[in-house]
């Protein structure tokens, strides 16, 4: 039992330190160490591993229960920005966000038509979008190429495209300064580098040789991705941190919560499901694992009344996440 038992002590350690490591993706970029972003993807599976092993401690009267316990505060928001639970906001919002991956909207336009028609949001962002897909009757459009678009029933003041500097690295984002209701806003539409995986390539056959190679393919796909991330997300925050007026960052980051991208792209902004989401954010659904790729950031100067990552709909592998703002912080 003492063997067992030191087993378990040393396994959770080392759960402990990879859970760690997923907070150094603050400080540290993918292109010195990759290797703890993706730890990150892992993060789902490695707290409930951690969360389980300190429970077994609690009902086995050991001290080393409070140690675990003790460390564990230091995840609460890691674990928030997966699972969430915010109180109802009795504020009244003055503009409405859809953001939306479309990846099979071209096959099923009329539902994407319909769905996004039905929203009635001040501004949509599209991502993965062909570029001549969806144009409602009262909206502005910016869509420049590149699978980024931005609808808007206001008017826009200014657009411009986040141009990447290496040829190999796909546009990044899309910016649109709006006007709503005598303010101005500016809006950046995401969307960072796919890793492009097939469900066969991820899916392990219990084939020991096989398995393992599908692994190594796996993580050599990944990290230059990531590093590709870094360049994007280099590309991406003098945008934000130069912007004249509060901003609103959505869109899908093809990166996990308490990830390098993560943690840089929301530098200075807040995270609309940490303030007003309830239950799970994943927004990626084409796998059973839970993925949350989707986000709405914004400037601490707007208070966020509502988010929503919206299930009604599933005619792409994403689902659409829907915020509500206004525009003064009370």
């Amino acid at each position: 039992m003492k063997v067992f038992r030191l087993i378990l002590f040393i396994l959770h350690l080392g759960i402990l330190f990879m859970l760690l490591g997923t907070l150094l993706n603050a400080y540290v970029p993918p292109k010195i160490f990759p290797w703890f972003n993706l730890l990150s993807l892992g993060f789902p599976i490695l707290i409930v591993i951690y969360i389980i092993l300190t429970v077994f401690w609690v009902f086995s009267w050991k001290k080393r229960a409070f140690l675990f316990m003790l460390a564990g505060l230091a995840f609460i928001n890691p674990v928030k920005r997966w699972v969430n639970y915010s109180s109802d906001s009795k504020n009244s919002s003055d503009f409405k966000v859809v953001s939306f991956n479309t990846r099979s909207g071209i096959v099923k336009k009329k539902e994407v038509t319909d769905y996004l028609k039905s929203q009635n949001a001040d501004v949509i962002l599209l991502q993965e979008d062909a570029g001549k897909e969806y144009e409602f009757e009262g909206y502005q459009k910016a869509n420049p190429g590149g699978g980024l678009t931005i609808l808007t029933r206001h008017k826009i003041i200014k657009q411009q495209i986040i141009h990447p500097l290496d040829e190999s690295v796909r546009i990044p984002g899309l910016m649109a300064d709006i006007e709503i209701n005598d303010r101005v806003y500016r809006f950046i539409n995401v969307y960072l580098n796919p890793f492009h995986f097939e469900k066969e390539m991820v899916k392990l056959n219990g084939n020991t040789d096989a398995d393992e190679q599908k692994i190594k393919d796996v993580i050599k796909r990944l990290i230059p991705t990531f590093k590709k991330h870094q360049d994007q997300v280099d590309l991406i925050s003098p945008v934000i941190e130069n912007s004249p007026y509060p901003v609103i960052l959505a869109g899908d980051f093809n990166s996990v919560p308490n990830s390098y991208e993560y943690y840089h792209l929301s530098d200075g902004l807040e995270d609309a499901f940490l303030k007003a989401g309830k239950g799970s954010g994943t927004s990626f659904h084409d796998y059973k694992f839970p993925i949350r790729i989707d986000y709405v950031f914004s400037s601490k100067s707007l208070r966020t009344i509502s988010y929503e990552v919206d299930r009604s709909i599933s005619v792409s592998d994403h689902y659409p996440v829907v915020a509500k703002f206004s525009s003064t912080r009370k």
